[in-house]
């Protein structure tokens, strides 16, 4: 292991495996989980506004700096329908059947699955993720590969579940999760364990590697007790994201 990849020694993550009976049915829940289709699901979707607001409320307050825009981990498109419908929207998402036959498709200029897809020369003024982060396995190398995308001037908006802390526990696990174990008999801390990867302290901490200025805001009174947590990332360190990425 390089001296660069010590930084990070905890990854590339591997993905604790999901038990069979959650597996059979992972799919199915996860886009209806994302398509607010139970009381919990709905519920957590209405909270989790805040981070589609805070995310897109550059271009929101000053429609003009828009620019391009990138989405990382684009799921059912639901970022869109807080977004101004101004300027190129590529998406990065690996999983089609989210998007497919979504109204808000046709607005979107190219589709990615994989961020390592995009080409080396392009650049976005606006890189954007909304609860992703937590799932990816190798973060630093996704955020240090932002960081190379983004123009001169570009901001990296970023909004996550504060995974680890009591309250986020708390708040999943008296909802979604105990909806999970009414339906299905089943334990939702398996599927959180298999999902949520990354901790809100860590993904702080790649952000704030890889980048000069990761200005936070918390949905809550503090990181501790918080919900959700938003930064917005600037001024990339691009000798840090080169040297990562060629370690």
């Amino acid at each position: 292991m390089t001296l660069t990849r010590q930084i990070f020694p905890q990854f590339p993550k591997t993905r604790p495996p999901l038990p069979d009976d959650i597996a059979r049915i992972y799919a199915m829940h996860y886009k209806s989980n994302r398509e607010g289709d139970t009381t919990a699901a709905s519920l957590a979707q209405r909270l989790e506004a805040w981070m589609h607001r805070k995310v897109a409320a550059d271009v929101v307050n000053r429609p003009a700096a828009g620019g391009a825009t990138l989405e990382v981990g684009a799921g059912t498109l639901n970022q869109l329908q807080y977004e101004p419908g101004a300027g190129p929207y590529d998406i990065i998402e690996p999983f089609a059947s989210l998007y497919q036959g979504s109204p808000h498709l046709a607005r979107i200029r190219n589709v990615y699955a994989d961020i390592a897809e995009i080409p080396g020369e392009s650049r976005y003024d606006r890189i954007t993720s909304i609860a992703t982060f937590e799932h990816v396995l190798d973060l630093p190398a996704l955020v240090a590969r932002c960081g190379l995308l983004l123009s001169p001037g570009g901001s990296m908006r970023v909004a996550i579940p504060s995974e680890g802390t009591f309250l986020w526990t708390l708040g999943w696990k008296m909802t979604t999760g105990l909806e999970f174990r009414m339906k299905y008999g089943l334990d939702y801390g398996l599927l959180m364990r298999h999902e949520h990867v990354n901790t809100a302290a860590e993904i702080r901490a790649v952000l704030e590697y890889f980048f000069e200025a990761a200005d936070a805001t918390v949905f809550g009174l503090a990181r501790p007790l918080s919900l959700y947590q938003f930064y917005a990332c600037t001024r990339p360190r691009l000798e840090r994201c080169r040297a990562y990425l060629q370690s």
